[in-house]
């Protein structure tokens, strides 16, 4: 079997950044998942819109898709990568209670 390298890792352990100039473009489709949990009246602020602050999950939507756009700025050696779309999902969850969101 053959050894897998690390392609960001050069011959000495050192980080570095991979040259992609010579790759085709490709269509590519990421999904980020995660749940945030709170009390139950926390959630029941949230759902009924009467955060004192706004709209919690319309502010959500706008900081995952911001997120998704500057993915190069927080993800270290990360190419930067033209973005066609992004879906932010945000469905409660009761029983934690939380809100699953996922983001593609």
């Amino acid at each position: 079997m053959a050894e897998k390298t690390l392609t960001h890792l050069g011959k000495t352990g050192e980080a570095r950044m991979v040259d992609v100039s010579a790759k085709a473009v490709t269509e590519r489709v990421a999904v980020a998942e995660g749940k945030v949990v709170m009390t139950p009246a926390t959630l029941d602020i949230v759902l009924s819109g009467d955060a004192k602050k706004g709209d919690v999950l319309g502010t959500a939507r706008i900081a995952g898709i911001q997120a998704a756009k500057r993915t190069h700025e927080l993800i270290p050696l990360c190419h930067p990568l033209p973005i066609t779309k992004v879906e932010i999902a945000i469905e409660p969850d009761k029983r934690l209670p939380a809100l699953s969101c996922a983001g593609r």
